[in-house]
């Protein structure tokens, strides 16, 4: 008897069950479904990843429908547009291309748009020791330390630090670093990023001495002024120059004299006599 009830109450619930989901299910099949239509515009993005300094094609490019609201300002419509141009920024895939990361048309591809005004592009033989090991990558910066000698002479050889804080363009033709990993890369040439001042500096450097290339903590942006070193200063036989910090200020000009502290006016007493008074030095 047990076993028919059971067996009755199981039936029944899955009778109803059913019942209600098939309900459920035919009403939501005729409910009507409202559409929203969204106002879009047709955007260039990137096919695929886009090194810095490459030129752009057609194959480069493709286009999607972007939401009107959204569009980014400067978006192109039209591919044609941007052809041939080269990139001063990386692109990564479906990514728009805004004309803040393009060239001008005039100035092609490769690494001379990169250079920003005022810059001058120079590269240096290296290797793996003053390459530091392949970890001298671009965008990096690094500090230039010459070793030479100005009368020609072994004591006066010298090493010091001429360029500080320097961005590294290039290391051989990469302009930029591998993002899958940190690897050190063995090249032969790294290009600097320098003024007209310092790659007259870094070319008598390379030329009249032997350079090496100190890597530098991208966070550090001081420039501390060295004085140099000298085998005779390593070796404790001469006494080390101060550094330019700790030396006083001279006068602007070179060839003015350094003025002479004033001497203190000799001690005076004053003596009264009567209605007269007579001011006399002592010593």
């Amino acid at each position: 008897m047990n076993r028919v009830r059971i067996f009755t109450v199981f039936l029944i619930a899955l009778v109803a069950g059913g019942g209600l989901a098939y309900g459920t299910y035919d009403y939501l099949q005729n409910v009507p479904v409202k559409t929203v239509t969204v106002p879009t515009r047709r955007v260039v993005v990137a096919n695929a990843p886009l090194a810095l300094g490459s030129e752009i094609r057609r194959d480069d490019l493709v286009t999607v429908d972007w939401p009107s609201s959204a569009v980014p300002e400067g978006a192109f419509e039209d591919p044609a547009a941007i052809v041939g141009r080269g990139l001063i920024a990386s692109v990564v895939r479906h990514e728009p291309i805004l004309p803040g990361k393009l060239a001008s048309k005039e100035a092609g591809s490769g690494l001379p748009p990169i250079i920003p005004p005022g810059k001058r592009a120079m590269s240096v033989r290296v290797n793996e020791v003053i390459g530091v090991a392949g970890y001298v990558l671009p965008g990096t910066h690094v500090d230039v330390v010459v070793t030479a000698s100005a009368n020609s002479k072994a004591e006066g050889t010298t090493s010091k630090v001429v360029l500080s804080n320097v961005q590294v363009l290039a290391a051989g033709t990469r302009l930029e670093q591998d993002s899958k990993d940190s690897k050190p890369v063995q090249v032969t040439v790294v290009t600097l990023l320098v003024t007209p001042d310092q790659a007259e500096r870094l070319t008598l450097a390379s030329t009249e001495g032997k350079i090496q290339l100190a890597l530098r903590n991208p966070l550090d942006l001081e420039s501390p002024e060295t004085a140099g070193v000298t085998p005779g200063m390593l070796l404790g036989a001469v006494q080390q120059r101060p550094t330019a910090a700790a030396q006083p200020r001279r006068s602007a000009s070179p060839s003015s004299p350094i003025p002479a502290p004033a001497s203190q006016p000799a001690p005076t007493v004053e003596i009264i006599r009567g209605d007269k008074r007579v001011n006399v030095t002592v010593g």
